[in-house]
């Protein structure tokens, strides 16, 4: 399966790659495709075979243009004119057939979490012409049952946000009905969807090699809902630093949130009244980070002079408190307009067609804020 990276990695991320039929028709003249292709609206595939480029590369050219190299986005925007070719979603709505339709299941995010994805899906299903239908799932409700009325409502693809991203059983039901999905933000993700991710591993990783070079050792970390990928990685790259730097891993360091502010209140007030208290606490989202500053205003405790304290995503809370957190940056509406686009470009093609499922990888930042500080020497629990 394909890991593709993202937009802003190194270079400009296209897939170029085709196989020897395309490479042959590329040498082959407009005329002889025309003869060749059956009667009927040109498709993205046929457009893909006339530039010489795979269709995901079309897409792109489509939906996400600044990520291809202009050369070969000359090409395919030539190929488009040629033979007419306007994007299924549009050609449907145009024709007076019924709109395409996406299922958004949603269940328990935070709002710091929920709006960008909101505001990435509506955008990019606006621009497609796409209707959104939302399902949530409220506390303690059957999601396969909110996933059954998706498939009653003959939805066309669905998108899968956490923590539903990992539900295997959720899955089994959409994949089994023989709807498309994309997930959105699962490290690991099922083999049997598309999805967008960031490396949070190598993120997380570098979160605690920032607070190491600010002098930290003695390092808190408050981790996410276990159950989901995120959550094992970004503990992965917080032990990988700490290792790296020939520091043994403290579990009396390390305290279990699940991702919601109010998870964040306990862990937080059990790192911060503990003997001795660590210097810095990396918590795995903002909602729990906050918390954690929360905890430590009503404690009398400094952030970040008596304690640094670090998040993750960079929502809007993250820059809503004081001290602003210092973040590692999730371009959560980014990876939810390249979703959208991937799931949509993906339904009405067959199996084959459609080829291996694309994991695509987008790039993290570390923001520095407010929150974080050099340790002061008479904090150094290590001297």
């Amino acid at each position: 399966m394909p890991v593709v990276p993202g937009p802003g990695s190194e270079g400009i991320v296209t897939d170029e790659r085709s196989d020897k039929s395309l490479t042959a028709l590329r040498k082959r003249p407009e005329a002889s495709f025309r003869e060749a292709r059956p009667s009927g609206p040109p498709t993205l595939v046929d457009v893909a075979r006339v530039a010489g480029v795979s269709p995901m590369t079309v897409s792109r050219v489509i939906n996400e243009p600044s990520l291809v190299k202009p050369k070969t986005r000359e090409a395919v925007q030539r190929a488009i004119a040629k033979l007419n070719y306007m994007p299924n979603t549009a050609a449907r709505t145009l024709a007076g057939s019924k709109a395409m339709r996406l299922g958004l299941l949603l269940n328990d995010l935070e709002p710091g979490f929920l709006s960008p994805l909101l505001l990435g899906c509506l955008q990019t299903a606006s621009a497609r012409h796409v209707q959104v239908l939302v399902e949530n799932v409220e506390g303690l409700s059957d999601p396969l049952a909110a996933a059954a009325s998706l498939v009653d409502a003959q939805v066309d693809g669905v998108i899968l946000p956490p923590p539903l991203c990992e539900n295997g059983a959720v899955i089994d039901q959409l994949v089994g009905a023989g709807v498309p999905v994309v997930a959105i933000t699962a490290s690991l993700p099922d083999p049997r969807v598309m999805a967008v991710h960031i490396d949070d591993r190598s993120a997380a990783e570098a979160m605690t090699r920032h607070l190491l070079s600010q002098g930290h050792r003695a390092i808190g970390f408050i981790g996410g809902t276990p159950s989901l990928s995120a959550s094992r990685c970004r503990f992965e790259g917080y032990c990988m630093a700490l290792e790296a730097a020939g520091i043994a891993l403290d579990e009396r360091l390390v305290a279990q949130g699940y991702f919601t502010y109010q998870s964040g209140l306990a862990p937080a007030e059990a790192l911060l009244t503990a003997e001795p208290r660590p210097t810095a606490i990396f918590a795995c989202n903002d909602d729990m980070a906050a918390a954690t500053v929360a905890v430590a205003h009503r404690l009398g405790i400094d952030v970040p002079a008596d304690v640094a304290v670090c998040g993750f995503d960079d929502t809007v809370l993250a820059s809503a408190i004081w001290p602003q957190l210092t973040t590692i940056r999730q371009p959560i509406v980014a990876m939810t307009q390249g979703a959208v686009g991937m799931l949509i470009d993906a339904i009405g093609r067959t199996a084959e067609q459609r080829g291996a499922l694309e994991h695509r990888v987008y790039p993290h930042e570390l923001v520095r804020r407010q929150s974080d500080a050099i340790l002061r020497p008479s904090l150094d629990r290590q001297g």
